[in-house]
């Protein structure tokens, strides 16, 4: 077992949804109660992770972000490294190719929250973040937990992005799924299968929690 890449890969789940909480909560309530010029494109392109393969991402991330780049060169000169082949580069990368696990659900509850409810605390007198604290977030917050819990869940699993954007560094951007490839090339199956393993339960473990918590809220609706 690759402990080493189980806590990197933590590391970067933990941060990744720890980002994606404001911005999926931000983007979610833009999408849901905003219309505006545009709005097809804007979810068209959020939702682009789901289907475009992972290294088609990971390829236009190492070409925006490196050394040739504007934003590679500009980082370059400011701080002396790049992000690619660095955590903070995968990091980069995994809070993008994981906004639509946590922004689609996200923006579904807040599309569920009766119009009259949230006119109605307008009326009263409340602020819009009055509005976001007391009536938004305690009615949305089983699909905001679902949408952390898939993102997380599915950087857990993350290669081909990965592999682009970090390479195969070890302690700095070698993750679990990485780990695994460079054990089945190497033969060791044993390895390999108990880390595939653990993949699986925990992966098991978090639709189970998606399950669990969409069951809860079809209870509270019915």
């Amino acid at each position: 077992m690759d402990w080493t890449a189980f806590g990197l890969s933590f590391r970067l789940g933990f941060y990744t949804i720890l980002i994606l909480l404001p911005v999926g909560i931000l983007l979610g309530r833009l999408l849901a109660f905003s219309r505006f010029r545009g709005k097809g494109f804007a979810e068209a392109s959020l939702a682009l992770p789901l289907v475009l393969p992972p290294t088609v991402i990971g390829y236009y991330i190492l070409v925006g972000l490196g050394g040739a780049s504007p934003i590679g060169q500009a980082l370059q000169s400011a701080f002396g490294r790049g992000l690619v082949f660095t955590f903070e580069g995968l990091l980069v990368a995994s809070v993008i190719i994981n906004l639509p696990f946590a922004v689609q659900p996200m923006q579904r509850a807040f599309e569920a929250i009766a119009p009259d409810v949230r006119e109605a605390a307008s009326v009263s007198g409340l602020s819009p973040l009055a509005v976001l604290t007391r009536i938004d977030l305690p009615l949305a917050w089983p699909d905001i937990v679902t949408g952390l819990v898939l993102a997380f869940a599915h950087t857990l699993g993350e290669f081909g992005v990965v592999l682009m954007v970090g390479g195969s560094i070890p302690g700095e951007t070698k993750t679990v799924a990485i780990s695994i490839y460079d054990r089945v090339q190497a033969f060791d199956h044993a390895s390999a299968g108990m880390m595939s393993l653990t993949l699986l339960a925990l992966s098991m473990a978090a639709l189970g929690l998606t399950y669990a918590l969409s069951a809860r809220v079809g209870r509270h609706h019915a």
